[in-house]
């Protein structure tokens, strides 16, 4: 019924498989662009070999691995912003080979006028926005930390890391008074955060609380952190054994520092051996469901992560009067040699 709905909008979103026959990661999008041309738009999915037909755009939220930039940044039709490229680049040392936009800019793609928001995930983190032949606004989010600059849809393409309502773990705010706490204390403190996006995250909320000391990374976060903030302050190698400073390191690499360093991992996840400071680059499930709200879309489509929050969050939607389809309940399923 939802999947009619969509189709009544003037969306047919759809899943492909490869030629092992496995599904690929998350979806596609079909709809027709203002002149009436056929176009598809494949949001945060791996390339399809150039041997078979490819979509008009491999759409690439952010730069985590999750969302598969690794394997679409070597196609020519990849889009996604100049910082998510730039850390593309950085992660996976390899250049970069679709074209980019700045953040916030409105651009036009093979017809289809294209504009797009900050979603404050990761620096560079876009939500894509158009409309289709029908007049359809449909809004692919990726991952959401910040919901305030994203504009109303018909159709949402959105996320549920921590959409299942029913999980404590899913409800949270940032503890932002504990990781002050925790570096006015005396003596040198670690910080487990990974490199890309929790690590810039974690030197944003540490300058902002006033700390301008060195924060030591290794190599890459540092380089990281340069490229996406625009002042990071004093950042320095791991090479000290001193008795103070900051460092930021990923979580499973706090072992390999020294002793004395008191240890906090920054995450909502609490099965660290060490304490957990909640702080989280996304939004908790009240979040979610109130961005939906604030969206107001016809119809809701919850397309990552892996697993069966999706479907708990779809499920939660459809039980409060907001129409949604998660992605295991596509059933418009192609191979490569038909997209």
């Amino acid at each position: 019924m939802i999947s009619k709905k969509l189709i009544d909008l003037g969306v047919l979103a759809l899943r492909q498989r490869n030629s092992r026959g496995n599904f690929k990661p998350h979806v596609s999008l079909r709809f027709r662009d203002d002149a009436g041309g056929l176009r598809m738009f494949s949001v945060d999915t791996t390339r399809t070999p150039n041997k078979y037909p490819q979509p008009d755009a491999y759409l690439i939220t952010h730069a985590h691995s999750d969302h598969h930039g690794k394997s679409a940044m070597l196609s020519e039709r990849a889009l996604c912003s100049e910082k998510t490229a730039k850390a593309l680049e950085i992660r996976h040392d390899r250049e970069y080979k679709g074209q980019t936009f700045k953040l916030g800019d409105d651009f036009e793609l093979e017809g289809v006028r294209i504009k797009t928001f900050p979603t404050e995930h990761t620096a560079g983190a876009t939500a894509f926005y158009w409309e289709n032949d029908v007049g359809t606004k449909i809004l692919v989010t990726g991952d959401v930390k910040d919901a305030s600059r994203l504009p109303s849809c018909d159709v949402l393409v959105t996320e549920a890391n921590y959409g299942d309502p029913e999980d404590p773990g899913c409800h949270f705010t940032d503890d932002l008074e504990s990781l002050k706490n925790a570096i006015l204390e005396n003596g040198a403190v670690a910080f487990g955060a990974y490199e890309f996006g929790k690590a810039q995250r974690a030197v944003e909320l540490l300058r902002g609380f006033g700390y301008d000391g060195a924060i030591r990374m290794d190599t890459r976060a540092r380089l990281l952190t340069r490229s996406m903030l625009e002042d990071s302050g004093e950042l320095a190698g791991l090479d000290c054994t001193g008795e103070e400073g900051v460092f930021i390191v990923p979580p499973w690499d706090l072992k390999r520092l020294p002793w004395h360093l008191k240890k906090y991992v920054l995450s909502c996840r609490m099965d660290y051996p060490y304490p957990t400071i909640r702080i989280s680059d996304h939004l908790d499930a009240p979040g979610l469901e109130e961005m939906v709200r604030k969206l107001d879309p016809e119809v809701t489509l919850v397309y990552h992560p892996g697993g069966n929050r999706p479907a708990k969050f779809s499920k939660h939607l459809n039980s409060i009067g907001i129409d949604s389809i998660s992605i295991d309940m596509i059933g418009n399923v192609l191979s490569n040699e038909f997209v």
